[in-house]
């Protein structure tokens, strides 16, 4: 088992000295984010302590995110996130509805993340051991074209899914902090990181989707995927920042 050199600031990981806030200098992100079914996402939150936002009635987000990381703290690895927007229950909810869609479109809504297939063994422990995210080693395959970008999640042999984006943009993003949410030996926890990027691009709609068998595919199913994204963003250099996780 790992053991925490200093709590909250470093962690032994296989034998190496991780160093909070743990630094990303070149990623390149893409993310697709879709209109799913409240009720089933909400099935896939862990405890009372967090719900989704809903910004139409009865419907929620999720983004499914491929990162590409080149230059990181936690080694050069391949991530496929698959992230539900919550909030806490004991916040205000604000206005009903066109709150929840407001906070989204200024990018101040946390996160949740379902689950976390990264193929690195040792971004996979330092993740589940620091901030408990829920990570575990898989299969990821990223392919590069000029206008569009392809990354393919296989689990134990089987299909999970497959997605594609465009690619290209010319916008920045300038640092924005982000919280998400965690639960470490049981309890809630929150994680603020920043995150900023060049060459970004949005698009309605422009990604593609296909699900497997595996288990995690028929859970994008009951949320009502395969269908066609809300939104996609692409992020050619993204770069971030991650901190201690927080005990809520």
């Amino acid at each position: 088992m790992p053991k925490r050199a200093e709590r909250s600031s470093s962690y032994m990981i296989q034998g190496q000295e991780v160093t909070l806030p743990v630094i990303v200098r070149d990623a390149s992100s893409g993310v697709a984010t879709y209109l799913v079914d409240s009720a089933a996402a909400r099935r896939l939150l862990p405890g009372p302590e967090l719900d989704v936002i809903e910004p139409w009635p009865g419907r929620t987000l999720l983004s499914i995110a491929v990162i590409d990381y080149k230059d990181n703290d936690l080694g050069n690895y391949d991530e496929v996130s698959i992230t539900l927007y919550v909030r806490e229950r004991s916040a205000p909810s604000g206005i009903p509805y066109l709150g929840a869609l407001l906070n989204f479109m200024r990018g101040r809504v946390s996160t949740y993340i379902r689950h976390l297939p990264v193929n690195q063994s040792f971004t996979c422990e330092a993740g589940r051991t620091i901030w408990g995210f829920p990570k575990t080693v898989e299969e990821i395959d990223f392919r590069y074209e000029s206008s569009r970008v392809t990354c393919k999640l296989v689990s134990n042999g089987q299909h999970v899914l497959t997605l594609s984006l465009p690619r290209g943009g010319r916008r920045s993003l300038p640092d924005a902090q982000m919280t998400t949410y965690s639960y470490i030996e049981g309890a809630p926890h929150k994680t603020c990181f920043t995150q900023s990027g060049e060459g970004v691009g949005f698009k309605l709609g422009g990604g593609r989707i296909e699900l497997g068998e595996h288990p995690i595919a028929l859970q994008l199913c009951e949320l009502g995927l395969p269908k066609r994204p809300l939104m996609t963003v692409w992020i050619e250099k993204m770069q971030g920042r991650f901190s201690a996780a927080e005990k809520l």
